[in-house]
């Protein structure tokens, strides 16, 4: 399975729809899905009702789509994409353990909250990017061969994993450094020594 990176129109939250028309920035492209109080989800480009499963579809299309709410045009975007991930991990096959939520909760009102979102962010990119680049490496190739492929690649796609986390995490660790020292310079300036 090849996943597209996600290219829902997502506005900032709780803006209302007409902001979101009116402002050359932020233009609703694609589809609008309205949120009604009954939770229903209503398609104005099919005009249809459709199930969270169908947003779900959206997004593995790499459809543009915005989620709002029906009286009060609010962006519920995030909300929904998030019920998607709550239902996936809910599901079969999670992605992620207990302590990987446990740590991402622990993120929220923290000082970096801010550099975790970045940081996950560029790092779930970065992924794709490679995902994508294999994808097109292997256009050529038999399914059979790229099962064979993929067998013999297991090892040493964990081992490349392995050393891209180490790369990741070496960098996240110069960037901690780095912060700390612009920190102690700004705080020296102001007088104000540790």
């Amino acid at each position: 399975m090849v996943f597209q990176p996600l290219e829902c129109s997502v506005p900032k939250a709780k803006a209302p729809l007409n902001s979101l028309t009116a402002h050359a920035e932020s233009p609703v492209q694609g589809r609008v899905i309205k949120k009604y109080p009954n939770r229903r989800l209503y398609d104005t480009e099919t005009s249809t009702y459709i199930t969270l499963t169908d947003v779900r579809q959206l997004v593995m299309d790499s459809a543009h789509f915005v989620v709002v709410d029906a009286k009060t045009n609010d962006d519920l975007t995030r909300s929904i994409l998030l019920q998607i991930i709550l239902e996936e991990e809910s599901g079969g096959a999670p992605m992620f353990t207990e302590a990987v939520l446990a740590n991402i909760i622990r993120f929220y009102g923290n000082a970096m909250q801010s550099f975790m979102g970045a940081y996950l962010e560029k790092n779930v990119q970065s992924f794709m990017d490679l995902q994508v680049k294999m994808s097109e490496q292997a256009k050529g190739m038999s399914p059979e061969n790229w099962a064979k492929l993929m067998n013999v690649q297991s090892p040493m796609m964990q081992g490349m994993m392995g050393n891209y986390v180490e790369q990741s995490k070496s960098a996240f660790t110069q960037m901690q450094e780095q912060m700390q020292k612009q920190s102690e310079q700004m705080l020296s300036a102001f007088g104000l020594k540790r």
